[in-house]
């Protein structure tokens, strides 16, 4: 009986927040950081390996999983620049 209590209780707590903090946390500093080192490095590795392919319908889609990590990493960039010179 007591589990279904903390389950409830975990369930309102997993609620999307009204408001965005206008702190960032050191842990939701470092998740962001490694968000664009994953793109990045994503971006990098399928670049260097759709230029080590000869397939050219393999070649494709790693330039085209490449460019998406790209795009991933400006979108993600593009934001913390906007929401940086909101609060200046």
């Amino acid at each position: 009986m007591q589990q279904n209590q903390g389950i409830s209780t975990n369930m309102k707590q997993s609620q999307p927040m009204e408001q965005v903090p206008e702190i960032v946390s050191t842990k939701d500093q470092l998740y962001i950081t490694d968000m664009l080192s994953w793109n990045l490095n994503a971006c990098k590795k399928a670049h260097f390996s759709a230029e080590q392919c000869t397939t050219p319908e393999l070649k494709q889609a790693l330039e085209d999983a490449g460019q998406m990590h790209q795009r991933h990493y400006n979108r993600i960039l593009e934001h913390l620049n906007t929401n940086k010179q909101m609060m200046n």
